[in-house]
């Protein structure tokens, strides 16, 4: 596969302000990519760098093979951006938001536009003052697809949706995907990143914390035991990487040895025991609580 997105030691800092450090990535071709952290943890700056709308403080990275600093319009000919939020000149109609759009490509992008307003049942016809933030939302993403780019950089597509908006979305993305679109969002919300995206990379603080198959971050031999009918927290062997305790009740996400810690359980009176994989927004924590201690 070639990599349609490739970065290698990419940094951007803000005087003494944190941005992005050493980021190195890879997204290959025909992929569903998510960049998962919190707010302010650098998913929107590392966008921005890749689209030149900053220009990184060391580092370098490709976009297609073409290096962002030298192919710029090359590159942005061939993408398709949303960003977290958009703003439009409250005047305009959703056709001339789309219509300016489209002409700043130099295309004639009408059929696909009507094509995708129909989808999301956005109306054309309305000022961009008029709607929801919700409706905002819809014209970003209808004005980055409307070109059939090869490339699409979504920055937190979902926020603000209701579900019903969102299972469309998502039913558009796959339908690209399978027709050949690369797919690269960044998200706080881990389930949508789990159910959707087949790799993804966790950032910390600027950093890349793990980068891999969301099957593989998933995939883990920690489990997630529950304990009901308990009145206090059990001693338990080592390998306890969290516990909670509420309600006779105690959870425990465990990685060290099965035998041990149900040779430790048989001392303690409970009424129920359920035993599963943990969710991929555990494993999150976990990763982010070992990079916080190397820190």
């Amino acid at each position: 596969m070639d990599a349609v997105i490739s970065t290698d030691a990419l940094t951007k800092r803000y005087g003494r302000a944190r941005g992005i450090e050493n980021v190195d990535l890879v997204v290959q071709k025909g992929d569903i990519f998510g960049f998962i952290g919190p707010n302010g943890a650098g998913k929107s700056t590392l966008i921005r760098t890749l689209l030149g709308l900053i220009r990184p403080s060391g580092g370098s990275a490709q976009v297609f093979g073409l290096d962002i600093l030298k192919h710029k319009k090359e590159i942005l000919r061939r993408i398709g951006y949303m960003p977290s939020e958009a703003s439009y000149y409250p005047r305009m109609r959703v056709k001339d938001v789309l219509r300016l759009s489209a002409h700043l490509r130099r295309m004639d992008c009408s059929k696909e536009a009507q094509r995708l307003c129909d989808w999301f049942d956005l109306d054309m016809n309305r000022q961009v003052s008029a709607l929801s933030f919700g409706n905002r939302k819809k014209v970003s993403i209808v004005a980055a697809l409307q070109h059939n780019p090869t490339l699409l950089i979504l920055d937190e597509p979902t926020s603000g949706l209701d579900p019903l908006i969102q299972r469309a979305f998502w039913d558009l993305v796959t339908q690209r995907n399978n027709e050949g679109t690369t797919i690269f969002l960044s998200s706080h919300v881990l389930s949508e990143v789990q159910h959707h995206c087949r790799h993804a990379a966790i950032i910390r603080e600027g950093r890349i914390v793990v980068s891999d198959a969301v099957e593989s971050l998933s995939r883990t031999t920690a489990r997630r035991v529950t304990l009901r009918g308990v009145q206090e927290l059990p001693t338990l062997p080592p390998g306890v990487l969290e516990t909670h305790h509420s309600q006779n009740e105690v959870g425990v996400l465990y990685s060290g040895d099965m035998k041990a810690l149900m040779n430790s359980l048989q001392k303690v009176p409970f009424t129920d025991i359920t035993i599963t994989e943990p969710e991929l927004e555990e494993i999150f924590f976990h990763f982010y609580e070992k990079a916080g201690a190397r820190t």
